[in-house]
């Protein structure tokens, strides 16, 4: 095999570990959410597990880009798609720790009756998964057009937050015995936000992947 077969079949196969990441990652999310539902505790303990393949993931892909670097010397453009897919492979791995983040408040929750409405925080967790799946989605077919969508949809999301921290702020005040809980579920609500956050830092590395230069798509 040639130098750059052999190039071209090493940046396929680091593609498909941050593909692999990525899935990771929206599942982990979507499971902590689900286990805060369902006051699934098991649920939420496996998710804390498995973060540690997430993590081996990104170390993984860390390796092999360096690997590559040492060993192919890429040009300017090749070398700008390894960068990128290793600040992707960062952010998905983050999701994973908000992923792991949100498992932990589920458990300090625990069986105790949820005394706040989640509809808000439902909303923001779909909204947020719809981001990220769309991201890697656009970013696996290098369309900025739809990744500029993507990253416009985290103004709802920012939003929603605003909006839900409020309530849960005043549902402390009118119940300061569920303080507790309601803290748990604040933080919880930061988690969501600052997911959908990484599907614009995911949008952002896209277009200067494309670009070759840095745009800040949501200020």
């Amino acid at each position: 095999m040639i130098v750059r077969e052999r190039f071209e079949q090493e940046l396929k196969d680091v593609q498909a570990q941050f593909i692999t990441i990525a899935n990771r990652s929206i599942d982990a999310l979507k499971t902590a959410f689900t286990a805060l539902i369902e006051q699934d505790l098991e649920k939420a303990l496996k998710i804390l597990e498995d973060d540690l393949d997430i993590n081996r993931l990104e170390e993984e892909i860390n390796d092999q880009v360096i690997l590559m670097i040492a060993k192919q010397q890429p040009v300017a453009t090749d070398l700008r798609r390894l960068m990128v897919l290793v600040k992707a492979a960062s952010d998905m791995e983050r999701v994973g720790d908000y992923a792991v983040n949100i498992a932990k408040e589920a458990i300090r929750i625990g069986k105790e009756p949820i005394v706040f409405p989640l509809t808000n925080l439902q909303t923001m967790c779909d909204k947020t998964v719809e981001m990220l799946e769309n991201i890697i989605k656009a970013f696996t077919e290098e369309n900025t057009v739809r990744a500029k969508e993507i990253a416009e949809l985290d103004d709802y999301v920012d939003d929603l937050y605003g909006a839900t921290i409020v309530l849960l702020l005043r549902a402390g005040i009118d119940n300061p015995a569920h303080i507790s809980q309601i803290t748990h579920l604040t933080f919880i609500c930061r988690y969501l936000e600052r997911s959908a956050d990484h599907a614009t830092n995911i949008a952002e590395h896209l277009f200067y992947l494309i670009k070759g230069k840095h745009y800040e798509l949501n200020n």
